[in-house]
């Protein structure tokens, strides 16, 4: 099992991508970022990695 210390919160990421709590959960909700409920929404680190990738302008 992975080490859910290494997971981030809702305010966390939030604060890496400069947005709002309410925006991350959006995103959760749409399921645009991965994400699990233990207690609260926990990211993985890879998935927000994998989040940003997806967004990225490529050309």
């Amino acid at each position: 099992m992975e080490d859910l210390r290494k997971y981030l919160t809702v305010p966390e990421v939030a604060k890496k991508l400069d947005i709002t709590e309410e925006w991350v959960r959006d995103l959760i909700a749409r399921k645009e970022i991965k994400a699990v409920k233990i207690g609260q929404w926990k990211i993985r680190p890879d998935d927000l990695q994998e989040f940003i990738e997806s967004r990225k302008n490529i050309r």
